[in-house]
């Protein structure tokens, strides 16, 4: 993939600052827009923008092709006339460094609900008919979501395998009963994803007014309580009550003796290649439809993956099993063109695993926290990085630069400050600057950084059951010399790309095409 230097910053959308208790796609989103677009970032990366299922994790999704109905803006509804003002005027006292998700869904969806209801109730032709266009266009997923999660409401949120039998079997005649028995909720769930997908393109033509791509994710694997899985079983390695028989993970190592068992049900690849890869094809289209580049979660599983026996509680009893390989990425290119994907290909890496991203040009990752625990040859040391390369301090599974800093033994301690050559007084503005001036094709930094915070404000810590993906950050919190300062190593580094725009407008009125005024 070839492209000029860049650099950027990782914020989930979930992080930003506003009253309802939850980072939304309304005026902070804009305006964090225009803060990357004054210190001349070119790069907004976020993490899977799906509804959160357990533990409320982005990689645990009940869809690959929904967006977080969370994430709409009420403010934004209530512009275009679909809420009233006065329920927004007394929201309740959320907390403003975290996301209580509990709280947040017990007061947006009565609101959410709402909405639809004066949708429903006001709505012009033109919008009646620009939402059923969004239907038909996203026809191939988003009846089965909306069924999927209406069924869920009806459930009290139990996963699919426990509903009834026929269900759990998808017989037409059982699907047929419960669609009509159900269809005003699932017409409110396909509803959110229209205001989903509304707010969330204005959003993006605003970053690509100013010349800022956003790079999303994609997991490798999807959850199975999911929408994916309920409705393409035969895609999925599973046994008649819909329980995986194999699921993902990787093996021990050095950092756990028993491995890690994600329980992700496993691909029938078999399956997949006879159809053309199509689902693989349309989950690629329905993203690169939101983001510009795609980070590809777990790459050195596309090779060869770890597959465990469904019945196992560890991951030692697993065994190495071949992947798609380039059949996926040829066939992704067939029907797509040359895929914008950024491999994340960190942990250990086999010379195959290397060869297949070489393969297709996609850039590698490296991390800037991983390079002091050995000796100068360590991959993730800037004299050893490639071109090709996208360069993170931390990434959302790291602590802050901060926080990792203080948890190092002195000897790694030392090793940052000889390498820095600096005190480390300012270590998270001394990683930033290391990762700009690399030769790296791309650097990005996650905000937690920028903002020299400490281990209070990291966003996930992997095997850690509850407590993640929370952190937000406050109102007010990036000041003048933060844009001065991205925006002078930006230039120092020749990280700008050489089409700027002509013009930036730092408080934007919000429109949301489509949606209109009712």
């Amino acid at each position: 993939m070839q492209a000029d230097r860049s650099s950027g910053i990782l914020l989930h959308p979930t992080s930003l600052p506003g009253p309802f208790g939850i980072g939304e796609l309304g005026e902070e989103a804009y305006r964090f827009v225009d803060f990357l677009a004054s210190s001349q970032q070119h790069l907004w990366q976020v993490l899977p923008l799906g509804p959160t299922g357990y533990a409320d994790s982005p990689y645990a999704s009940f869809s690959s092709f929904a967006g977080n109905h969370l994430l709409i803006s009420l403010r934004q509804l209530a512009n275009d006339g679909l809420l009233e003002e006065a329920a927004l005027a007394s929201p309740p006292a959320f907390p403003t460094t975290s996301v209580d998700y509990g709280a947040v869904i017990e007061f947006k969806m009565p609101l959410l609900w709402q909405s639809f209801e004066r949708f429903n109730a006001r709505a012009t032709p033109d919008q009646r008919k620009w939402f059923e266009q969004f239907c038909q266009n996203n026809q191939h997923w988003i009846d089965d979501y909306a069924l999927f999660m209406a069924l869920k409401d009806e459930h009290h949120g139990a996963p699919w395998t426990e509903w009834e039998p026929d269900l759990v079997a998808r017989k037409p005649e059982a699907l047929s009963a419960w669609q009509n028995r159900l269809a005003e909720r699932a017409n409110f769930h396909a509803y959110l994803q229209y205001q989903f997908s509304m707010q969330w393109s204005s959003l993006k033509q605003h970053a690509t007014a100013r010349s800022i791509q956003i790079v999303g994710d994609l997991p490798i694997f999807v959850a199975h309580d999911s929408a994916d899985v309920w409705a393409h079983p035969e895609l999925f390695y599973l046994d008649e009550t819909g329980s995986p028989t194999v699921v993902s993970g990787v093996p021990p190592d050095y950092f756990s003796a028993t491995g890690q068992r994600w329980g992700n049900p496993l691909y029938r690849w078999d399956k997949l290649a006879q159809t053309g890869y199509a689902w693989w094809i349309e989950r690629f289209r329905a993203a690169l439809a939101l983001v510009d580049l795609l980070r590809l979660d777990h790459f050195r599983g596309f090779e060869a993956y770890w597959e465990i026996p469904g019945t196992e509680e560890t991951a030692v009893k697993g065994r190495w099993v071949p992947g798609p390989g380039a059949d996926l990425f040829n066939a992704l290119e067939k029907a797509l063109g040359q895929v914008p994907v950024i491999a994340e290909d960190l942990g250990v890496i086999t010379p195959g695993v290397v060869a297949l991203r070489k393969q297709f040009g996609f850039p590698s990752m490296r991390v800037l926290q991983f390079g002091f625990s050995s000796d100068a040859r360590n991959e993730h040391l800037p004299h050893n990085f490639e071109r090709q390369t996208l360069v993170y301090t931390g990434t959302h599974d790291n602590d802050t630069t901060l926080g990792w800093y203080r948890t190092r033994e002195p000897l790694e301690q030392h090793a940052v400050r000889e390498y820095l050559a600096t005190d480390a007084s300012n270590v998270s503005l001394d990683l930033i600057r290391l990762a700009f001036s690399s030769v790296a094709q791309f650097a990005i930094v996650p905000l937690q950084d920028v903002l020299a915070l400490g281990s209070e404000a990291r966003m996930n810590m992997p095997g850690r059951a509850a407590g993640n993906w929370a952190w937000r950050y406050q109102p007010g919190a990036l000041q003048d010399w933060h844009r001065d300062w991205l925006a002078h190593i930006t230039r120092m580094f020749n990280r700008i790309p050489p089409t700027e725009p002509a013009h930036v407008e730092h408080t934007p009125a919000l429109h949301t095409p489509g949606a209109g005024a009712v």
